[in-house]
């Protein structure tokens, strides 16, 4: 039993890694650890499926009858570690990580506005091309980062458009710092989406 607990913890932990790994760059401080385990978004079904089969097979396992000696008896007596109420701690640890993309905004700050009582009147507003945001958590750790510069006033990253929407003050910032600040979370600033792709490529290295 206890090779099923650490194995469906290790599938439902591997199916969110991806949005899991915004919010420890963010407490750890090492930006670049948020992309590191992009590559394994599309096998997110997978680790979920495997998962379930494993509590699946772990619950089974528990609530199977149990084989009892000539008396009656039960012929062993379980262990915390091997009973209902452990393995239901284990079952909800797994669901909570299965379900973390859902809920992962809620550790950022929000940033729909980053200096909302600036004149916006004159603010210049810019659409750059985002690689390697796979969920709400990647687009919130690009806010919480892009909204500290000064003069950007409104900042909203999408990861299903791949997008990263940014009104800012050209006399306090530039795109360059910008860009700089996208790239260092780990994820890549593609090209300006209003076709000055070559502008942005000169800029972000």
């Amino acid at each position: 039993m206890k090779t099923q607990i650490l194995l469906s913890i290790f599938t439902a932990a591997s199916a969110s890694i991806c949005c899991i790994t915004p919010v420890l760059a963010i407490v750890a401080g090492t930006s670049s650890l948020a992309t590191s385990f992009s590559w394994l978004d599309p096998l997110r079904p997978y680790f979920i499926g495997a998962t379930f089969l494993v509590l699946g097979i772990t619950w089974y396992g528990v609530l199977k009858p149990q084989k009892k000696d000539d008396c009656g008896c039960e012929s062993e007596k379980k262990s915390f570690f091997k009973s209902k109420r452990f393995l239901s701690t284990i079952t909800i640890l797994s669901l909570l990580l299965i379900a973390f993309p859902s809920y992962s905004r809620f550790f950022f700050q929000k940033s729909e506005s980053a200096v909302a009582s600036q004149d916006q009147s004159k603010n210049k507003k810019i659409e750059l091309t985002v690689n390697g945001m796979t969920c709400s958590s990647c687009e919130m750790h690009i806010e919480s980062e892009v909204k500290k510069l000064p003069g950007v006033s409104f900042i909203k990253a999408s990861y299903e458009r791949k997008s990263a929407t940014i009104e800012y003050d050209e006399q306090k910032v530039d795109l360059n710092k910008i860009i700089k600040s996208i790239n260092s979370t780990g994820y890549k600033v593609d090209q300006l989406k209003d076709g000055s792709s070559e502008s942005a490529k000169s800029i972000k290295n």
